[in-house]
């Protein structure tokens, strides 16, 4: 997500997540907790545009790998309908993700 006053937040999760054997999740598991580690991945912070060279860069204040807090995570992006698609070279390797644009909900009489 990003707002016009320059926030972005992202947020990536497997959508086949298996389910925790209580809704506390202080009551996870060990084995609950290390299956879920790599199911998820976010941060928040700012971002800022370079549209000369199509790449966007976030600035993490915070996230699920505390070594990313503090770093600048540089982006190359693209628009593919209605899609944004952004690159990044990582120490793990090149990274893609494909965001798209959520559809407003419908509004209820």
């Amino acid at each position: 997500m990003y707002t016009a006053d320059g926030h972005v937040s992202a947020q990536l999760v497997r959508a086949d997540q298996q389910v925790f054997g209580s809704d506390d999740w202080r009551e996870a598991t060990p084995a609950e907790m290390t299956a879920a580690w790599p199911n998820y991945f976010g941060y928040f912070g700012t971002y800022t545009i370079d549209a000369d060279n199509a790449a966007i860069t976030h600035h993490i204040e915070s996230g699920w790998f505390p070594n990313l807090v503090g770093t600048k995570q540089l982006r190359h992006f693209r628009f593919d309908a209605q899609r944004l698609v952004l690159d990044a070279d990582t120490s793990w390797d090149r990274v893609r993700i494909v965001w798209e644009r959520a559809r407003p909900s419908p509004v209820e009489p």
